[in-house]
């Protein structure tokens, strides 16, 4: 028996049978054995998720032994790879045959499946979650069938098991649309946060990946924009001292210590948070893709984050923005803004609208209950879907008022799942019993 914790200590479960099959076959047989033996199954990931989506309760399921890359096909952009293989593994491998995913998060820890299986995005007006890269999947369901599934085939399953919360089954491999590798120019500067709101539709649509931090008790905000080179440009990547000083002692080990002082004097946090954004300076580079992407994150925090309309994104960081005037919080990590196109993912949170997320976080040794509660309410009026993966009080009720295709959800799994072999809690509260 076994115990598993995830990545921000928020969830965890003991008494576990632990499982590590190395072939779709023997994950079907697996199923197939917990579902006669009248025992639930949850196959986990790397742990990323804030809430317990991943939790499993009797029977876990480790995907490490399916976690390469099986096929690629660098003219079409095909690549076939198993569901346990870590992002970081990913892009390194896709690298190989000159191939990248056209869009990432801004981690690379998870496996591809939690990724998608949970909505994870990145930034772009353009551009959809890391599930809209999705072609085809494999997935085993409760009575050990294996299903093909993509827009040909079992097209209803494939609609509803790209953002699927693990509720559907067990997804063995994956087939991704991937791109031609390329190289993206990033441009980070600090910017009065009245000039970034009032450009923001600007600075969304005018590069193909736009974002910011605001950090709570100053008037600035970090800009991150990241766009495609033009031909002939060459790779000129961020020194080793200086990636070093920003990206490691700045933004995890200088973050860390400011955090903690933060726990023991919170009345400094506007000071240190003003000095943070004062310390804050512009550098531009050019790199791969998924190194632009993707950063390095091991302070260790507490995260919710929702998706909005994308028309109603400024009014939500104004509301938000006033409630922590007001309320005496004192909140030392910056306030994340992206944007995503619409797309057709039944549970994706952009499904049928072009979105905005707005992700707030605290530090875990913080209280962040006040904080969190009331950003759900400043949200809700907008239809605020929220990130299945984080922090949220919602339940199947409010989720189906908010989710056009909730229902179509509901009867793919109660044909794949009637007797809730994939359950967990968390499933229960937000799918119903």
């Amino acid at each position: 028996m076994s115990t598993w914790r995830n990545w921000a200590g928020t969830e965890s479960a003991t008494g576990l049978e632990v499982l590590r099959p190395s072939s779709v076959d023997e994950v079907a047989a697996a199923v197939k054995a917990a579902a006669e033996r009248g025992k639930r199954l949850k196959a986990v990931g790397a742990g990323h998720s804030f809430t317990g989506c991943s939790v499993p309760e009797q029977v876990m399921v480790r995907l490490d032994r399916l976690a390469s890359i099986t096929s690629a096909d660098s003219v079409s952009g095909k690549v076939t790879l198993g569901a346990g293989t870590g992002l970081a593994r990913l892009n390194a491998g896709l690298t190989s045959f000159d191939l990248a995913m056209a869009n990432l998060g801004d981690i690379d820890k998870q496996t591809i499946s939690g990724a998608i299986s949970t909505g994870t995005h990145g930034t772009g007006a353009k551009l959809g979650g890391l599930a809209t890269q999705i072609v085809g999947l494999e997935l085993v369901t409760a009575d050990g069938s294996v299903l093909n599934c993509s827009a040909d085939e079992n097209a209803d399953v494939f609609n509803a098991a790209r953002v699927s919360v693990g509720a559907l089954g067990v997804i063995t491999s994956l087939t991704l649309q991937t791109v031609p590798a390329f190289l993206l120019r990033a441009q980070e500067m600090p910017l009065p946060l009245g000039e970034v709101l009032t450009g923001f539709n600007e600075l969304a649509d005018g590069n193909d990946h736009f974002e910011f931090y605001w950090f709570p008790h100053t008037e600035i905000a970090l800009t991150k924009r990241n766009n495609r080179v033009a031909p002939g440009v060459g790779p000129s990547p961020v020194g080793r001292l200086r990636g070093w000083v920003d990206d490691e002692l700045l933004s995890n080990r200088v973050f860390e210590l400011t955090n903690r002082l933060s726990v023991r004097r919170p009345g400094l946090v506007q000071r240190i948070n003003r000095l943070a954004s004062r310390a804050l300076s512009a550098r531009e580079y050019v790199d791969s893709s998924y190194k632009v992407f993707c950063s390095e994150r091991n302070v260790v925090f507490r995260e919710s984050e929702y998706a909005v309309p994308r028309d109603h994104v400024l009014e939500v960081v104004r509301q938000l923005r006033a409630w922590i005037d007001r309320s005496g919080e004192r909140i030392p990590f910056p306030i994340e803004v992206r944007v995503a196109a619409a797309d057709d993912i039944w549970l994706s949170t952009a499904y049928g609208r072009d979105t905005a997320y707005v992700a707030i976080h605290q530090y875990h040794r913080l209280p962040h209950d006040k904080y969190f509660d009331a950003f759900e309410q400043i949200v809700a009026p907008f239809g605020a879907r929220p990130h299945w993966g984080k922090l949220h009080k919602l339940g199947a009720d409010q989720l189906r008022e908010r989710y056009p295709r909730f229902d179509d959800f509901l009867a793919v799994r109660d044909r794949l799942d009637p007797r809730r072999v994939f359950g967990n809690p968390y499933t229960r509260r937000v799918f119903g019993a």
